[in-house]
């Protein structure tokens, strides 16, 4: 014989606690990573609550790594979505300063670099895509200094 009665109160009690014991380490995780992103969108330059708004907060992140708006319907399309977002991801890091180490971390870890990201002493660089120069190739004669045929220095002035 069964005695386990699903409609007794200690039944109930049970699932309620269970439930929040699920619940509330993910409401404190969203926590977290909503503030980070959101430091991370200041310290780019755009306003932190651009993080919180669905599909407004994607066309923020493209203009922080320097990509072009319609990158979002590449989101849309299943498999290649996974492709661009973590080549976003790079992108941010990249954005940041960071290698693809961070951006390893950020993917598998973000709970833990997104945070670092947001309050770390990581400044923004600027969108590495246009750094790279998008799809033309960079001209290595731009630029560049010889490093055995520089000028001497300017000799002390005297006062």
């Amino acid at each position: 014989m069964n005695n386990f009665d699903p409609n007794s109160a200690g039944a109930a009690a049970g699932i309620v606690a269970l439930i929040s014991a699920l619940i509330i380490p993910i409401i404190i995780v969203s926590v977290i990573m909503i503030v980070a992103h959101w430091k991370i969108y200041e310290k780019a330059g755009k306003p932190g609550w651009a993080a919180i708004i669905p599909i407004y907060n994607i066309i923020v992140l493209l203009e922080i790594i320097g990509k072009p708006i319609w990158w979002i319907f590449l989101l849309l399309v299943p498999c290649v979505n996974i492709f661009f977002a973590i080549w976003m991801t790079n992108l941010l890091s990249k954005s940041f300063g960071q290698s693809e180490g961070f951006t390893v971390g950020l993917l598998l870890l973000g709970v833990v670099f997104y945070p670092i990201l947001a309050f770390g002493n990581y400044q923004y660089l600027g969108p590495s895509a246009k750094e790279a120069g998008g799809l033309r190739p960079i001209d290595p004669s731009v630029g560049y200094k010889d490093p055995f045929n520089t000028p001497p220095p300017p000799p002390p002035s005297q006062v």
